[in-house]
């Protein structure tokens, strides 16, 4: 976790507010990976805020260029209703950078962003 924050200005950090941290945390995360509710908050300062990253999600402006269909469950699913646009657009979009779905699941421990 940590190692995130190093690539940072740590004082700049402090001086951000939780939505724009989430930001900077969602940025980074790398093509064909993803990160959990809960290791987004906890990237970002915030622990204990999944929900709220959820909600910073789902707040973004349309056309925003931030990766926010990186951002997952921790069940290794996706959080829209399964029949839906946005469940299908989510998909779509991370299967695009290979990430390879199973049942409506994807194995959280490939795929999983790991902070070294």
């Amino acid at each position: 976790m940590m190692a995130l924050f190093q690539t940072f200005n740590r004082k700049g950090i402090r001086q951000m507010n939780k939505r724009e941290r989430i930001w900077q945390v969602v940025s980074r995360i790398p093509r064909g990976k993803v990160a959990t509710y809960g290791q987004v908050a906890r990237l970002a300062d915030v622990p204990g805020y999944a929900r709220y990253v959820g909600y910073t999600m789902k707040m973004l402006p349309s056309g925003s260029k931030l990766p926010w269909f990186r951002v997952v469950n921790s069940k290794g699913e996706l959080s829209f209703p399964k029949h839906s646009a946005q469940y299908r657009t989510q998909q779509e979009k991370l299967e695009a950078e290979g990430v390879v779905f199973s049942e409506g699941k994807f194995c959280l421990q490939t795929y999983q962003w790991q902070i070294h």
